[in-house]
């Protein structure tokens, strides 16, 4: 769990970089850039998420 939270930080934080710096220097490629980590962090959330939710999930009602 702490290694998905981690990597979550990591992500969003890279993404924040990526448009701090477009915005310093205007260059497309850092947007793109903010855009394409963006887009891994909000399926690294869903992931974290996901596991979240089976790790509390009640298997016994499945026979388990």
């Amino acid at each position: 769990m702490i290694v998905l939270r981690i990597l979550v930080f990591m992500l969003l934080g890279a993404s924040a970089l990526s448009f701090l710096l477009y915005l310093i220097t205007g260059q497309e490629r850092f947007r793109r850039w903010g855009f394409a980590i963006f887009k891994w962090t909000l399926l690294s959330i869903v992931v974290f998420f996901g596991v979240l939710f089976v790790s509390q999930f009640d298997w016994s009602m499945f026979g388990g």
